[in-house]
């Protein structure tokens, strides 16, 4: 857990004590490699704070399965959709690995708005630093070849490519598991 705290710390501007009080309002959960955090259309009651582990986030379309994003320790899983506005879930979350995470319930999420006076300006901060995330992640699709998206992504994530099914890693980048095949060579 003091690697949640740590972690509390880098995202937001936090006394000793507001730390010490959100940490106590997250429970330990485990998963085994398969299990489902989250299945597309259910209502998503948490957000979890990876400690170990693999997940990644996924949809069906018509035509196949889409693996929108990969996380591993240190981050944060939720459809944030179903979280904050109380809609079915957009996204499946499955455990790639045996995990553990550190989650918080929508009512204890909602008291930290009570009891945390600048959770406000703490929370849009730490939004805004996801929508940072996804607007690198924007451009880079649009900017880069599938060679360069390919070696960006090795340099930011190696230890996944010896842990997590190259289909995935091929769909998170935007490309069949053949053009990863062809671009890693």
């Amino acid at each position: 857990m003091s690697n949640f705290k740590a972690q509390l710390f880098q995202l937001f501007e936090l006394s000793e004590d507001q730390a010490d009080f959100i940490v106590s309002k997250f429970t330990r959960e485990s998963f085994n490699k398969q299990e489902l955090f989250l299945e597309t259309e259910k209502q998503c009651d948490r957000l979890s704070f990876i400690e170990s582990g693999y997940f990644r986030v996924f949809k069906w379309t018509e035509q196949k399965e889409v693996t929108q994003w990969i996380g591993g320790a240190g981050y944060f899983i939720t459809d944030l959709s179903s979280y904050i506005f109380d809609q079915p879930a957009l996204w499946s979350i499955e455990a790639l690995s045996p995990a553990v995470v550190w989650s918080l319930s929508k009512s204890d999420y909602r008291q930290l708005e009570q009891e945390i006076p600048n959770w406000n300006v703490l929370e849009k901060r730490f939004i805004a630093k996801c929508f940072m995330q996804l607007e690198n992640r924007i451009f880079n699709f649009i900017a880069l070849s599938a060679e360069e998206r390919y070696k960006q992504y090795f340099e930011n994530n190696k230890e996944l490519f010896n842990q997590v099914p190259l289909q995935y890693i091929a769909s998170v980048l935007g490309m069949s598991p053949e053009t990863l095949s062809r671009v890693r060579r």
